[in-house]
C-alpha cells in the first residue's frame, strides 16, 4: 500500500482514516499489508522510528535527491526527505498548494520502489491510492520501477476524490522520467498540462472507488471532473468498494472525548452532551435542536449553499456549530456569519478532533450538503453517535442514508437532490418538522445508531480483487 496520508500518522481528511483503517482491516482477512508513506515532520515528532539502514539517491531530471527510510512496527515505512516533507502542512496552507507538490510526490513514487528494490522487497500486489502515488502503476506498467520487485506486479489504483487529481504544467513533465509516448491524451496530458491522477487511471491493472454510487457517477460529464472519457475506457476495471467504519475508534459508549458515554441500548448521554455543547457554543436558545458540519471547508463540501441558506435554517429553529479549517473565502464568509448571528451560530476554523467528537455527540443534526461525495466517513460517524444527517444525494451518501419516509416513520437521514441552498433549507426543515415528534425521532435516533458499515466486509471485497489479479 501507498499512501500520502494514514492515521494515525498524519491527516488531512478522509484518505488518512480509510488508508490507516485499511491496514488493520486486511490483516483481519488474512493478508500481510505493508505501507509507505512520506515523513512529515509531525510523524517524526510523535512516534518512536527505526532505521532501517536503507538510504539512497533519487535523480530527477533538475537534480539528485537524498532518501532514508525509517519504519515503525514493521510495516509503515517512511520516505525521509526533510527538504520536502519537512513542513508544518501537508501539502500546502490556506494560501495555496505548495509549488513544489510536482516535485515532492514524483520524487516520492521514485522512492517508493526504489526502497522496495533496495530492501529487497517484492510485494504480491501494489495498491495506490489517490494522485499523489498514482505515478507508481504507470512506472511498473512502462518497466520503470527498476530491479526485478516489480516483475509482473498486479496494481489497484483507488481514486477517493476526483476533485484532486494532481495538474501541473507540461514543464513538469521531464520531472515523471516517462518518455514523450505518455505526454499525449492516452497516457497523462491533459488540456496541455500533465495530470498526475490519469497515470493511476490509464495503468493500473484494477481500479477502484469509494462507494458504488460514485463508481457510476463519475463515468458522467457531471461528476467525472474531465476524466469521464478516460474512465469510460476503463469502465470493465472499475469496482466501487464503500468504505468501512472503524467501530473500535468511534464509539460514543467508551469515546473520553465526550461530556457522557451511551450507547443504542442506553442513549441518555446524550441529553448530556447536547447541554455540553450548548454550554460550549454559548448557544442562546438552549433547547433548540443543534445542526454541525465537521470537515474541511471546501468547494466540494458545500460550504457556500450552507451559507447562503444558513438564514433560512435559524429561521426554521436551528442552532448551528462548524468546525473545520479550509479555504479562506469561506472560513471568511463562515465567521462572517457567527459574528452577525452570536449565541445562534458558533464557528471554529481549525481542525480539532476531540472538538469534532463533541459536535458528533452533541448535536441532533449533522450538515452535509456536498456537490459530490465519493464515500464520506462523517455521516457513518454521526449516525454511530446519534446525530441524523441531513445531506444531499450523492456518491456514498446516497449509499449510506436511507431518506426519512414520513408516512412509514422509517429512515436514516434527511435527503436532498439539488444543489441550491433552498433545496438543503427545505430538507433542514424536514427533520427540524420530524425533531418537534420526540417518539419519531427517538425512534430515527436509534435507527442511526444501529447502522453498521463494517471494513471487514470491504476488506474481503478488496483481498478477493487481490486474488483475482493474481491469478
Amino acid at each position: 500500500m501507498v499512501a500520502s496520508e494514514a492515521v494515525p500518522y498524519a491527516k488531512t481528511g478522509g484518505l488518512a482514516d480509510v488508508t490507516g483503517t485499511m491496514m488493520d482491516a486486511l490483516a483481519g482477512a488474512g493478508v500481510e499489508p505493508r505501507l509507505f508513506m512520506p515523513l512529515y515532520r509531525g510523524i517524526k515528532r510523535n512516534f518512536k522510528l527505526k532505521d532501517t539502514g536503507t538510504a539512497f539517491s533519487v535523480t530527477l531530471a533538475d537534480g539528485t535527491y537524498p532518501a532514508r527510510v525509517l519504519s515503525h512496527e514493521d510495516r509503515v515505512f517512511f520516505i525521509e526527505n526533510d527538504g520536502f516533507y519537512a513542513r508544518k502542512e501537508l501539502y500546502g496552507t490556506a494560501s495555496g498548494e505548495y509549488s513544489d507538490n510536482a516535485h515532492r510526490f514524483v520524487f516520492f513514487c521514485q522512492a517508493v520502489l526504489k526502497a522496495c528494490a533496495e530492501m529487497g522487497y517484492a510485494p504480491d500486489v501494489v495498491h495506490t491510492h489517490d494522485w499523489q502515488t498514482a505515478l507508481i502503476p504507470l512506472y511498473i506498467k512502462a518497466g520503470l520501477a527498476g530491479g526485478a520487485s516489480f516483475k509482473g506486479t498486479p496494481t489497484v489504483f483507488t481514486i477517493h476524490n476526483l476533485g484532486y487529481q494532481g495538474i501541473f504544467p507540461a514543464s513538469a513533465m521531464p520531472l515523471t522520467g516517462l518518455g514523450a509516448k505518455w505526454f499525449t491524451p492516452g497516457g497523462i496530458e491533459f488540456y496541455g498540462q500533465i495530470n498526475l491522477l490519469k497515470a493511476g487511471i490509464v495503468a493500473a491493472d484494477a481500479l477502484t472507488t469509494v462507494s458504488g454510487n460514485y463508481a457510476s457517477e463519475i463515468l458522467t460529464p457531471k461528476y467525472g471532473a474531465g476524466l469521464q472519457g478516460t474512465l469510460l475506457s476503463r469502465k470493465g476495471k472499475i469496482t466501487g468498494i464503500l468504505n468501512g467504519l472503524d467501530y473500535d475508534e468511534w464509539d460514543p459508549s467508551r469515546d473520553t472525548a465526550i461530556a457522557a458515554r451511551y450507547s443504542e441500548d442506553s442513549p441518555g448521554g446524550k441529553a448530556r452532551c447536547k447541554r455540553a455543547l450548548v454550554q460550549e457554543c454559548a448557544f442562546e436558545r438552549k433547547g433548540a435542536p443543534i445542526a454541525g458540519m465537521v470537515g474541511r471547508l471546501s468547494g466540494q463540501k458545500g460550504i457556500d449553499i450552507a451559507t447562503e441558506a444558513a438564514v433560512q435554517m435559524l429561521g426554521a429553529g436551528l442552532n448551528l456549530v462548524v468546525l473545520g479549517k479550509g479555504e479562506e473565502p469561506l472560513q471568511k464568509g463562515l465567521k462572517a456569519l457567527a459574528r452577525k448571528y452570536p449565541g445562534r451560530v458558533f464557528v471554529r476554523a481549525a481542525y480539532d478532533e476531540a472538538m469534532a467528537r463533541r459536535i458528533y455527540a452533541g448535536a441532533d443534526m449533522l450538515l452535509m450538503p456536498s456537490s459530490y461525495e465519493p464515500c464520506g466517513l462523517v455521516q457513518m460517524i454521526a449516525m454511530r453517535y446519534g446525530t441524523v444527517p441531513v445531506a444531499r444525494a450523492t456518491g456514498g451518501l446516497a449509499d449510506t442514508i436511507e431518506d426519512y419516509d414520513h408516512i412509514k416513520g422509517k429512515g436514516t437521514g434527511f435527503l436532498f437532490s439539488g444543489y441550491n441552498a433552498s433545496a438543503l433549507a427545505e430538507c433542514a426543515k424536514r427533520a427540524v418538522g420530524v425533531y418537534a415528534d420526540k417518539p419519531k425521532w427517538q425512534a430515527l435516533l436509534g435507527a442511526c445508531m444501529k447502522q453498521r458499515f463494517l471494513w471487514a466486509a470491504s476488506a474481503r471485497r478488496y483481498v478477493e480483487l487481490y486474488r483475482g489479479l493474481r491469478g
